[in-house]
């Protein structure tokens, strides 16, 4: 049986994987389960991954996979973050999608996003969920980039990783973005909007966040997953 706060944090873990790709920080699940010191969250970090439904990945910051759900005790479809294959299930990579690769994104000081249009990358099906159909547009569905930097660090994002990115022109609060800045600067950053601000957040303590009119902001697309060569 697991307590509520192991419950809410499988939850939390869980529902961020879905929408961003990467787990919350400590940081994030202490304040979202409303306790008052990091050492609570390794406690029940420790007792999820004891149970079997996470595990901690090896030599990767931030980085969890959930195993199972209480409610079904199946594994769950995020399975395919892991870098182990023996692990998911084993239909998942009979077939392989190509989305077109567009470049080197910055994760820290921001530039434009170079696009190469006969650079591709090959993805399981899974890793793009339920999406909508695709519609006649000259835009892509989903598009990757390669990341150049390391100011989302703490985010499991590390420089030379490539990401798939949903496109889209809007974000909720708390999604890793794309972010077109004053139509000529890209970069990959948290999305917060702050009144008639947005600010561009990254996940390393040594870089600032930048706000910005809502104005110079332009969501490029949100943050499904990652790739990573080893």
């Amino acid at each position: 049986m697991l307590t509520q706060k192991q419950k809410d944090l499988l939850v939390l873990i869980h529902d961020r994987l879905a929408a961003n790709g990467v787990p919350p920080s400590f940081e994030e699940m202490k304040t979202a389960l409303g306790l008052h010191s990091k050492s609570g969250i390794h406690r029940l970090i420790t007792g999820l991954e004891d149970r079997g439904f996470i595990r901690r990945l090896p030599h990767r910051a931030r980085a969890l996979e959930i195993l199972r759900m209480p409610e079904t005790g199946e594994r769950a479809s995020l399975a395919r973050h892991s870098s182990n294959d023996s692990v998911r299930p084993p239909d998942e990579f009979a077939t392989s999608l190509t989305i077109p690769l567009y470049g080197r994104i910055a994760a820290g000081t921001p530039i434009e996003a170079l696009r190469d249009p006969s650079a591709q990358l090959e993805i399981p099906p899974s890793m793009l969920g339920k999406s909508p159909p695709r519609t006649a547009s000259t835009t892509p569905q989903h598009y990757a980039l390669e990341i150049a930097g390391d100011s989302m660090i703490e985010a499991g994002i590390l420089d030379g990783d490539r990401i798939v990115i949903r496109a889209c022109d809007t974000a909720e609060n708390g999604a890793i973005v794309v972010a077109l800045i004053h139509d000529h600067e890209a970069t990959l950053k948290f999305f917060e909007r702050r009144g008639n601000q947005i600010a561009l957040i990254p996940a390393n303590k040594n870089y600032e966040t930048r706000l910005l009119p809502a104005d110079a902001v332009k969501v490029q697309g949100t943050l499904i997953g990652l790739v990573r060569n080893y």
